[in-house]
């Protein structure tokens, strides 16, 4: 694999039991009034309940994990865990959370204490770990990965893959949609090799859409098209 630096996208918890994120001069709120199976329900801005799964998204929140009685819930680039049946918490929103779900078009990653960048993300609706590796020429995951998100191989086209331990099985797919915090790009070339993979590394055919400027620590997306 090529010499890839690595950009970890900042997130910010906010407090237990609800939460709410500023959006072009309003608040949203969300409460936990259920966990019904494998979907939370959820209460957005006092509405009817919803049911969500992990990995989907309405009114511009989106599930991420489902506890026994809790949920974690991400708007924009802000999380928060929601607990059962406690009242939803108003909190502000930071910069950029104005922007309707997966319409953004400015992402800022800061650096870790090794200077090594992450971002939460999700494929086709899943949520995903990626690594940035500006090295790679797609998208790259790992076939278990792929499984996990439901993502087919039946029409992939094989390719092989090189890699630091040799060639491997590949397969060409593209991706319905990448979404990292509030953008959102669709039909995104990405490979999915049979070797295990620990994240999901977010190579060119994402990057390659945006504008890269290094500020200080941050590294600055700006999206093109």
């Amino acid at each position: 694999m090529p010499r890839r630096r690595d950009w970890l996208l900042t997130l910010v918890l906010g407090a237990a039991g609800g939460f709410a994120v500023r959006a072009q001069g309003a608040e949203v709120a969300v409460a936990l009034s259920g966990i019904l199976g494998r979907k939370a329900l959820l209460v957005i801005d006092g509405g009817a309940p919803r049911a969500l799964a992990v990995g989907e998204s309405h009114g511009g929140v989106r599930l991420v994990e489902i506890g026994t009685d809790q949920a974690t819930v991400e708007i924009g680039t802000r999380r928060s865990v929601l607990r059962l049946g406690e009242a939803p918490v108003q909190l502000a929103g930071g910069a950029g959370a104005g922007s309707a779900a997966g319409a953004g078009r400015r992402i800022v990653l800061s650096a870790d204490s090794l200077g090594h960048f992450f971002a939460n993300g999700s494929i086709n609706g899943r949520a995903v770990r990626f690594m940035v590796d500006t090295g790679a020429s797609t998208i790259g995951l790992s076939q278990a990965d792929a499984e996990r998100i439901g993502l087919s191989l039946r029409a992939a086209n094989p390719v092989r893959v090189g890699t630091a331990n040799g060639a491997t099985q590949g397969w060409l797919v593209k991706l319905s949609s990448v979404r990292v915090g509030e953008v959102e790009l669709y039909e995104v070339d990405a490979i999915v090799t049979a070797q295990p993979m620990p994240y999901v590394l977010l190579g060119n055919s994402f990057l390659n859409r945006f504008q890269m400027q290094r500020e200080g620590a941050q590294m600055v997306l700006e999206r093109r098209f």
